[in-house]
């Protein structure tokens, strides 16, 4: 007797240390215009599974306002700015919805989240790492119950428009 597939119906949320995932994927395309592909990526991560909210926390006063639409547009997502790390914003949200998801998707390699994903983990949230192979801790990646790679198909190298004599 062939048993049907069961589908899990998980709600999962995304919180992205932007600063850290940024860094990583600069260091190794050796590009400061490297840019993750939420298109790309955020099905990937998902894996069919139903997304909760997509969270993206960054350092800083210089985020692109349109790249907080098509966030907010494609993924219902949201900026978030931090005064400095994302470490406890993004630590304090993920704590926030423990209770209301299944499952967090933390995209960072940073290893000050080892005690995070050990606590949520404690509260029976399934946790999953998104990041850089090369840059994140391993101790980060040994505490989660899944690791995503985040690889050189995740992002993209952003090309300003040539400037032509017709627009300037």
């Amino acid at each position: 007797m062939m048993m049907e597939p069961i589908l899990i119906n998980q709600s999962v949320a995304i919180l992205c240390d932007g600063n850290n995932i940024e860094r990583s994927i600069h260091d190794l395309s050796k590009s400061k215009n490297a840019m993750i592909n939420f298109d790309t990526l955020i099905p990937k991560l998902l894996n069919g599974r139903g997304l909760n909210r997509l969270i993206y926390f960054r350092e800083g006063k210089s985020i692109s306002s349109k790249f907080a639409e098509r966030l907010h547009e494609n993924y219902y997502g949201s900026v978030i700015p931090c005064h400095k790390s994302a470490d406890i914003p993004l630590t304090i949200k993920a704590t926030q919805l423990a209770s209301k998801v299944d499952t967090i998707v933390i995209m960072s390699g940073d290893s000050d989240f080892v005690d995070l994903t050990a606590h949520l983990k404690g509260e029976g949230v399934r946790v999953e790492i998104a990041a850089v192979r090369q840059t994140a801790a391993k101790i980060l990646i040994d505490e989660a119950d899944h690791f995503h790679e985040i690889t050189k198909d995740d992002w993209f190298v952003y090309k300003a428009p040539r400037k032509t004599k017709a627009n300037k």
